[in-house]
């Protein structure tokens, strides 16, 4: 997402902020279920109502007040005739937005903008785009883990074993950069310990699970079997990846190295935990 894009995404969510005062007389921002459901593409209330009771359930298990974050209104809305009619609706937290946002579809805009959005405390444009290639490099490495896991149970399934795999998945990192081995590239990149994908940067990663998934498709449809034939076909994936992104000006082995992935894991639910403790509290119901 660019930050045009942002920019944008972030105008709409700052007009719905609504300032209250907590139990210290202090001022605090809530959003108001109706409006947030509008401006996270929800068309139905009832779909909403669902997202809303997950992220509850979500603030319960965790062993945190609900009441603390979502609070049960009811407003008045304007019929066509002129008269009014209440319906319900919920005060909400920024910690409640967020778990609102966490228990939708990522693959949506603005779920994914308002992952990050809630979760920045000042909410700064660079801080949000920032976070969100943070979000975005976590779920390409874990697309990758779990293509990974699928092409070692496949071929498991069809007579090799854990040694047998290493030795295949290898032969497709020297295939995707150039020659270079595994370790050849851990130390070019100044890896010292766990996988060289925890090291790569997101575009890197999204070539090594493409080339995967790839492999896992061929090797399931073509039914191939023992060690040589799935080799090969892995070594060729990784070659054309290769060759698509040198078509581009790409040498997947030129681009520096990431942050570690486990670092960038713990820094997020470092985030997570700060944005409870300063997300305020609702004030007491009088």
């Amino acid at each position: 997402m660019d930050i045009q894009k942002i920019n944008q995404y972030k105008s709409v969510f700052d007009s719905i902020v609504h300032k209250i005062l907590d139990d210290h007389n202090e001022e605090m921002e809530v959003w108001y279920a109706r409006e947030l459901q509008t401006v996270l593409g929800y068309a139905r209330w009832e779909n909403f109502a669902v997202a809303i009771g997950r992220a509850m359930e979500s603030c319960k298990s965790q062993g945190i007040n609900v009441d603390d974050h979502f609070r049960e209104v009811t407003k008045m809305v304007s019929l066509g005739s002129g008269s009014q009619r209440p319906i319900n609706d919920y005060m909400l937290t920024r910690y409640a937005c967020y778990l609102i946002a966490q228990n939708g579809d990522p693959k949506k805009e603005e779920i994914a903008f308002a992952q990050s959005y809630f979760a920045v405390q000042t909410r700064q444009a660079e801080l949000i785009e920032e976070r969100l290639q943070l979000l975005s490099r976590l779920e390409t490495r874990e697309r990758l883990r779990a293509s990974e896991k699928q092409l070692s149970k496949n071929i498991y399934e069809r007579g090799v074993d854990d040694k047998g795999f290493a030795r295949i998945r290898s032969k497709g990192d020297t295939a995707l950069f150039g020659g270079l081995t595994t370790e050849q590239m851990k130390n070019r990149l100044g890896v010292k310990s766990g996988p060289l994908a925890d090291h790569l940067p997101t575009l890197t990663i999204a070539a090594k699970n493409l080339a995967t998934e790839m492999t896992n498709y061929n090797v399931e449809q073509k039914d191939l079997r023992g060690e040589t034939p799935i080799t090969q076909e892995h070594v060729q994936n990784n070659k054309s990846v290769r060759g698509m992104l040198l078509e581009r000006g790409i040498r997947p082995e030129n681009l520096p190295p990431a942050e570690n992935i486990k670092k960038v894991e713990r820094r997020v639910a470092k985030e997570e935990k700060q944005l409870l403790k300063d997300t305020g509290k609702l004030p007491k119901k009088k």
